[in-house]
Parts: C-alpha cells; structure tokens; sequence
C-alpha cells in the first residue's frame, strides 16, 4: 500500500529530508529528556498516567501477560504497565534514544532496549500485548512497524497505539495550536530555562498537525493482518487505536474460493 510508506510529510523546518527525520527526532529527544516527564504532566494536566493506566486495562493487559512498549521514552507507558502486572520483569521498553532511556532506567528495572520500531531485536511471537504511546506520527513506515508489531505479537495478541488527533472543528484545533506551539513552550522556557523542552513542544504540535488521518491508521492495520481493527476517541483528541492479531491462520480456500479483504475464505469463519 504506496500511501503507508512515508505518510508523515518531511517538516522542512526541522529537517530538510526525509532521511534527516530519525537523526533529528532521536536528537531532539535526547536533549529534551531531562525535562520530558514534566513537560507531560504539564501539557496532561496531571491526568496522563491515569489515562496511560486505563488505556492498557481497556487493552485487557493483566498479570501474567509480557508487554512490550515501543518508543518507551522516560517509561511512562511501561511504569502503567507493571503497576498492572505487578512485575517489572513482564514489561520490555524499546526507544531509539539514549537521553530518554537513561531516564527511564531512573524509574524501572524493566528491560529496556534501543533501537527502532522498524527492526524489532526480539523472537517471533514473544509477547502479549505491544503499545506505543504517542509516537506513530514520528514513523515513517507504517505498516513497516505494523509487520514488525504483528511478528513479535503471540497469536490473539494485541497492539495498542495511543496518539493525539488533530480536532476536526477548527475553533478546537485553534486552542489546541495556541496551547501546544505558544502556551507550553513559553511554560517550559519559564519553568525549566530549557530552549529544547521549548522546540521539543513546538514540534509535538506540528507533528499532530501533519499526521495521517485516524482513516489510514485503521486502514493501515488492516491491510497489514490485523483484525478487531477499532479507533476509541476521547475528549476529541486522544485516540486509541486497537488491533489483534489473528488467533490461528486463516484456513486454506478451496480453488477458485474467493477470499475476504483480512484473507479469510469468503463464507468460511475463522477459528
């Protein structure tokens, strides 16, 4: 599907080219680090960890199972997690960036990986659940990332995604620019005499402002061998996006059997 490879246009401003957009994320979120858990309950209000933490139970994420969080940050998905699995060795956190997992480290004694969501370091079919908290709109392959969730998902496995949606009304996406490209980094230059927690704000926003739309998201998901495919959406901005891997493979067609859009036989119902 051509419209998933790349879908997030290069932000000149930024970064000039397409291959400059993971230097310059990585680059911008090591030196914005230090300040980030603060920057989050700031922009949150103080309801994000709340939220982080009912997001993963509506995901069915319970004791027992191994969660694997992708762009982990300072940890914030992954702290939600072991307080639900109560064990801190059920939960695998990967972030391409140094400066974010050296925070987290100060928080978990969870595993925790760098690298990238496009090449996962891990087995076949080793966990429960993998979620990705706000950062879908820094990737630049979509269903690169979906394979990838999918191969390292066990089968009836689920993928969770928590993103924040452009607002459809224009007097709600005014706010939601004012607030993120003016209020917030003039908060955090105050707070925290810190111009990359200011820049990393600014550029929260208009990566939000450029993402893919919630339809190729859902498309994308499915196209890539996911089903229960769902978007929740709270608030009007905060989006959740579900899917499950298949719990078996599909049945073998007969010849000549047409086959549904997620590749089971027309008229044949799956295990």
């Amino acid at each position: 599907m051509a419209a998933s490879t790349a879908p997030h246009p290069v932000l000149e401003r930024y970064y000039p080219t397409a291959e400059g957009r993971q230097p310059f994320v990585t680059a911008l979120f090591d030196s914005g680090a230090a300040q980030y858990d603060r920057l989050c309950r700031i922009m949150s209000l103080g309801s994000g960890q709340r939220y982080r933490h009912q997001a993963l139970q509506r995901a069915g994420l319970r004791p027992g199972m191994r969660l694997l969080d992708l762009a982990t940050g300072t940890g914030l998905v992954a702290r939600a997690a072991v307080r639900l699995l109560r064990d801190s060795r059920a939960v695998t956190g990967l972030d391409p960036s140094r400066g974010m997992l050296g925070e987290a480290r100060k928080c978990l004694d969870s595993d925790l990986v760098q690298g990238r969501a496009e090449a996962l370091p891990f087995a076949d079919e080793r966990f429960d659940v993998v979620s990705m908290g706000y950062a879908l709109r820094h990737v630049a392959d979509l269903d690169l990332v979906f394979r990838e969730c999918g191969r390292v998902l066990r089968p009836g496995g689920r993928l969770l995604i928590l993103e924040i949606s452009r607002p459809r009304s224009p007097a709600r996406r005014w706010l939601m620019w004012m607030y993120f490209k003016h209020v917030l980094p003039l908060l955090m230059r105050v707070g925290t005499r810190s111009e990359a927690a200011a820049l990393l704000m600014r550029y929260y926003w208009d990566t939000i402002d450029a993402c893919v739309s919630p339809e190729t998201i859902l498309d994308c998901l499915g196209q890539t061998g996911f089903v229960q495919v769902e978007r929740r959406v709270f608030g009007g901005l905060l989006s959740e996006f579900m899917a499950e891997k298949p719990a078996a493979e599909p049945a073998a067609a007969p010849p000549g059997l047409p086959r549904s859009a997620n590749g089971h036989p027309t008229g044949v119902v799956a295990a």
